[in-house]
């Protein structure tokens, strides 16, 4: 007899015997195993199209940008919290516009084309509905047209995806639905038939395929992913995001559902654990701008202890000649939470941190009069109370700038949905302060005079990235802007000024634009990382699902 094992899974077929007749049941398996099998070696490659990034006008719209990247990782943005209407999973659609990359899937028998966001960062998979009539977007893109398939089951319940200024709406249906080369059988998905703003009136794809983790998704849906592997149309629980990068020389990109392909990467990957799952979301550690720490970027002769946050370290004073602890809240230099998401085409990270590496890229921020009283009026105070052992997270409270004791982690208006109102405080003076904090602990590590630091304080209040989320830089400046590594499993990885600056238009009309935006999170949800495109560009990303872990490589 023989073994053939799992055909779908595509495990080798082993003879139980010796015998000649054994071998040629062998054969015979292995042909019955060509015959019935999936795609070659399990894989699943879906080829991606990359959208050029000017075609849709700006990279960041506005104050959109922080409303819907809010909006999008379960955030609120105070100015706009809806008090009415229908309840759903909340889902920034208008962040997707900034999504480079798409492909194509098929929805229903015969398959109905359409043109898809594959989307790490959510879990829903939707697309417009022929019964969308009241929505100008609808009638630009392809609809499904359930009337027209063979294997189409309804099931009409109602759902909505919020996102900052309104809200797709429609109703869940049943279908078979083709990516790559396989086909999923009866798998929910939103047929939309709402589309409530202009901005899906020019969006370069139809819809969005969710491919993060199912307790995100809206209505208990099994997304398609799961699906996928629980129909054993993969070789393994595994896909693998390649984003080429250098898309005018062929294909954009391609997903791998199934397992990677060596050919898209030139190293061996550096993996970490998924610490929550909903997002595909990681622990990140320090972020370094040149080479040097965003948080304490110590000498190697001081000691470092860390827990959590903080950072305990013991410096050499050079004021005063004697030994003390510093308690240094580092942000990213011990940890921070990540997520890596391919329907974000940016770098999303804190305030504090932005503002130093636009600084270094010289791109100019907002004139912050807030930030600079602090610099003048409350400088020299923060250091001596600094320089004196207090705790940083009490420092603003005790100066009067806060009116809560630890750290508030929030700006701009943005709070958390599950936050009470138990006094944090949304004044900008108040984070400006927290800021300020940081950015000297972070020059007294590197012993720093007082009077530069204040000066680094006073400059840096120049930098604040604006809340209209787009920072233009000099192109010609690009040779000389420094290296940015996000430190991620104990390696860094870095991205250079032409992988994080993206280049719109050509020639003498070329402009630049950081692809850095700001966008606090507060503790526990914080401080936060959104890594997208640019990074996942540079580095090859494959999500394991069967190991509940993320890995990066340098892409080929």
């Amino acid at each position: 007899t023989v073994d053939c094992g799992d055909f779908s899974l595509g495990r080798s077929c082993l003879p139980t015997t010796m015998a000649a007749a054994g071998h040629l049941m062998l054969l015979s398996c292995v042909l019955l195993h060509a015959l019935l099998a999936g795609p070659a070696e399990g894989l699943v490659r879906v080829p991606l199209t990359k959208r050029p990034v000017d075609e849709d006008g700006p990279v960041v719209a506005g104050e959109d940008a922080q409303r819907l990247l809010a909006w999008r990782h379960g955030l609120v943005y105070n100015a706009d919290v809806p008090t009415t209407g229908e309840k759903g999973h909340a889902v920034a659609l208008k962040n997707h516009l900034n999504a480079q990359y798409y492909g194509e899937v098929g929805v229903g028998t015969p398959p109905q084309n359409f043109t898809v966001i594959f989307d790490t960062g959510s879990a829903d998979f939707w697309v417009p509905s022929s019964k969308c009539f009241l929505s100008i977007g609808c009638y630009l893109h392809a609809s499904y047209k359930a009337s027209k398939s063979a294997t189409y089951k309804k099931n009409g319940k109602r759902v909505a995806l919020r996102y900052g200024t309104g809200a797709i709406s429609g109703y869940l249906s049943q279908d078979n639905v083709q990516v790559g080369g396989v086909v999923v059988k009866n798998q929910d998905f939103i047929e939309a038939t709402r589309e409530p703003s202009i901005t899906f009136m020019f969006r370069k794809f139809d819809g969005i395929l969710g491919l993060g983790f199912k307790e995100i998704a809206r209505g208990g849906v099994e997304p398609v992913w799961y699906n996928m592997v629980n129909q054993h149309l993969v070789g393994s629980p595994v896909f693998s995001f390649w984003f080429n990068r250098h898309a005018s020389e062929g294909q954009g990109g391609e997903i791998v559902f199934g397992g990677i392909d060596p050919k898209h990467h030139k190293e061996e990957h550096k993996y970490v654990p998924v610490t929550k799952k909903g997002y595909w979301q990681f622990d990140m550690g320090d972020v370094l701008i040149g080479g040097k720490s965003t948080g304490t970027n110590l000498p190697k002769k001081y000691n470092a202890y860390y827990c959590d946050y903080y950072t305990f370290i013991q410096i050499k004073s050079v004021y005063n000649h004697f030994t003390y602890t510093l308690y240094v809240l580092g942000l990213c230099t011990s940890r921070c939470a990540a997520i890596a998401d391919s329907g974000t085409s940016l770098l999303v990270g804190p305030t504090a941190i932005i503002t130093q590496i636009n600084e270094k890229i010289g791109a100019p921020g907002i004139f912050s009069q807030e930030c600079k009283e602090v610099a003048s009026q409350y400088g020299q105070r923060i250091l001596d109370l600094l320089l004196n052992e207090i705790d940083p997270t009490k420092i603003c409270p005790s100066v009067g700038l806060c009116t809560h004791s630890g750290t508030q982690g929030v700006s701009f208006g943005i709070r958390t949905v599950v936050d009470d109102e138990t006094g944090r405080s949304n004044d900008a003076m108040c984070h400006v302060c927290e800021m300020a904090v940081m950015w000297a602990k972070n020059q007294l590590a590197q012993d720093q005079t007082q009077d530069l630091i204040l000066k680094y304080i006073n400059t840096l209040c120049g930098y604040i990235p604006s809340p209209m989320g787009e920072s233009s830089v000099d192109c010609k400046r690009l040779a000389s802007m420094p290296d940015v590594a996000f430190s991620i499993g104990g390696k860094k990885f870095a991205l250079t000024p032409e992988q994080y600056i993206l280049k719109i238009g050509e020639g003498d009309a070329t402009k630049c634009i950081s692809g850095f935006v700001a966008m606090d999170i507060p503790p526990p949800r914080g401080p936060i990382w959104i890594l997208g495109d640019i990074f996942m560009g540079a580095y090859h990303t494959v999500f394991d699902y069967g190991k509940m872990k993320v890995g990066f490589a340098k892409a080929a």
